[in-house]
C-alpha cells in the first residue's frame, strides 16, 4: 500500500505515484462492481464502462471536490431481478434510469429546503429496517447459488458446489478480517481468485464438475465496445426503483458524511448535498441508459482513502479512467463471465449479510429505541412485509397494471407508519443526541 501524508481532493500526484494510486481504487471497487451484473444478467464490461464513466460525470458535477467513486449498487438487485423477470430487462433498467433523475430532484428540494424534512420522512427505524430487509431478501438467492446446480431454487443440490462455495467464502472471510494493508482492500477479489483456483482443480478430480469453460474466452476478439442495451419504461419499473432509491439516497447521505470526516472537510456545504445527490442521480441515469447497473458510492473506496490519506479527485479519476479501458479488452470481458456459480455464491453469503448488518448498524449507531413499541412495531411490520414477499398489485386499465412487492412495498408501509404515528419529543432528542 502506498503512503501519503494528507493528499487533498485537490493535489495531483506524479504520475510514477498517480497510476498504481488510481490502480489500488480499481482493485478495491472491482470485485463488487462486477459482481451486480453477474447476478442480474447484465454485461461486467457494460458495468465497468459505466461505473468509470459515471465517476467521471460525478466528479465533473460536484467540481472535483469530492473524491468518491462510483460502482455497482447492491440495494437495488432484488429491483433489476424482479422486473426483469416480469416485464424484461430493458424496463428494469428504464426504473433505474427514472431513479436517477428522481436523486436530481430530491437534491433540487434539498437546495431549495434544508435537509431536516429527510429526517421526519425517512428516519433511522425505517431505513436502517429497510436496508436489513434488502440484504435479506437476497439471502435465498446467495444459497442457491452456492449449493444448487444452475443457482436456482429448482436445481439438484451438490455437495461439490456447496464445497466450492465454502472455499471462496472461507478465503474471502479470512481476508476480510485477518489481511492487513493493500490486501485488506481486496478481500472479495482475493475470493473470487481462491474459489476460481479451487473450481479448476475439483474440475480435474471430478470432471462431471468442470464449471469452467473457456471456450468463449479464446472465441472472443481482444478488442471491441461493451454491450449496450436500450432501457424501456414502464410505471410498475419507474414507481418500483423510485421508491426503493429512498433506500439508497440515505445510504448517499451516509456516504458523504463518512467521506467528508475522512477527508476532514464538509461535503454537505462544499459542493452542498444537492451537487452530490445529482451527480450520484446522473451516474445511475447514465450508467441504466447505456445498459448498466444503477451506480452508487463506495465505502471500499473511502476505505482506501482512510488507509492511504490520499484524498485526490486526481487519483478516483484516475481509477475511473483504468475502468473504463477495461471495459473494452472483450476477453477480459468474457474470463470474467466464466466465474463459476458458486463461486459467486459464496461471497454473495459474505455480501448480501452485510448488506443487512449494516442496516442493524444504522440502527444501533442512531440509538433507536426499541423499548418505544413504536419503533418496535414499525421495524416488525417492514421486515414480515419485506422479507415475506409482500405483495400490493391491482389494475389501474385493462393494459396497466399497478404492483408493489418486498422491499418497495415494505419501504413505503414503514414511511406511511412512521408519518401517522409520529415519534415522542423524548425519542427525536435521543436521536439527535446519538447523531
Amino acid at each position: 500500500m502506498i503512503h501519503h501524508e494528507n493528499m487533498g481532493p485537490r493535489v495531483r500526484p506524479p504520475v510514477a505515484h498517480w497510476i498504481p494510486l488510481s490502480i489500488q481504487h480499481v482493485f478495491a471497487m472491482f470485485g463488487a462492481t462486477i459482481l451486480v451484473p453477474l447476478l442480474t444478467g447484465l454485461n461486467p464490461a457494460t458495468a465497468l464502462f459505466s461505473a468509470g464513466t459515471g465517476t467521471l460525470i460525478y466528479i465533473i458535477i460536484t467540481g472535483a471536490k469530492v473524491p468518491a467513486f462510483l460502482g455497482s449498487s447492491f440495494a437495488f438487485i432484488p429491483a433489476l431481478i424482479g422486473i426483469s423477470s416480469a416485464y424484461g430487462m430493458p424496463y428494469a433498467l428504464g426504473g433505474a434510469v427514472a431513479a436517477g433523475l428522481f436523486y436530481c430532484v430530491v437534491g433540487g428540494i434539498i437546495k431549495f429546503t434544508g435537509t431536516g424534512w429527510l429526517d421526519k420522512v425517512l428516519p433511522p427505524v425505517v431505513i436502517g429496517s429497510v436496508i436489513v430487509v434488502i440484504g435479506l431478501n437476497l439471502a435465498p438467492t446467495a444459497m442457491n447459488m452456492a449449493m444448487r446446480i444452475g443457482g436456482g431454487a429448482d436445481g439438484e443440490y451438490s455437495l461439490v458446489m456447496l464445497s466450492i462455495a465454502a472455499v471462496t467464502l472461507g478465503v474471502t472471510v479470512v481476508a476480510n478480517i485477518f489481511f492487513k494493508g493493500f490486501f485488506s482492500t481486496i478481500p472479495i477479489l482475493i475470493g473470487l481468485v481462491a474459489g476460481y483456483g479451487f473450481t479448476l482443480i475439483m474440475g480435474i478430480f471430478f470432471p462431471a464438475y468442470n464449471l469452467i469453460n473457456f471456450q468463449g474466452v479464446r472465441d472472443a476478439p481482444w478488442f471491441g465496445l461493451p454491450s449496450f442495451a436500450v432501457p424501456r419504461f414502464n410505471m410498475v419499473a419507474v414507481l418500483t426503483f423510485v421508491i426503493v432509491s429512498l433506500a439508497t439516497i440515505c445510504e448517499h447521505l451516509g456516504d458523504t458524511l463518512v467521506t467528508s470526516k475522512v477527508v476532514g472537510q464538509d461535503f454537505y456545504k462544499n459542493p452542498g448535498l444537492h451537487r452530490t445527490l445529482a451527480g450520484d442521480g446522473l451516474a445511475t441515469a447514465w450508467a441504466a441508459f447505456w445498459g448498466g447497473p444503477p451506480n452508487t458510492t463506495y465505502g471500499e473506496n473511502i476505505g482506501v482513502m482512510a488507509i492511504t490519506h490520499v484524498y485526490s479527485v486526481w487519483v478516483i479519476g484516475g481509477a475511473a479512467l483504468i475502468a473504463v479501458i477495461l471495459s473494452f479488452f472483450r476477453k477480459f470481458g468474457a474470463l470474467i463471465q466464466t466465474i463459476p456459480t458458486p463461486v459467486m455464491g459464496g461471497i454473495s453469503m459474505l455480501l448480501f449479510g452485510i448488506i443487512a448488518s449494516s442496516g442493524l448498524r444504522t440502527i444501533v449507531e442512531s440509538g433507536v429505541d426499541y423499548k418505544d413499541k413504536r419503533n418496535l412495531t414499525i421495524s416488525s411490520v417492514i421486515f414480515v412485509i419485506g422479507i415475506g414477499g409482500g405483495r400490493l398489485a391491482f389494475a389501474i386499465t385493462k393494459d396497466i397494471h399497478f404492483e408493489l412487492a418486498g422491499v418497495a412495498l415494505a419501504t413505503v408501509v414503514g414511511i406511511v407508519l412512521n408519518l401517522l404515528f409520529p415519534a415522542s419529543q423524548e425519542t427525536i432528542k435521543e436521536s439527535h443526541t446519538s447523531r
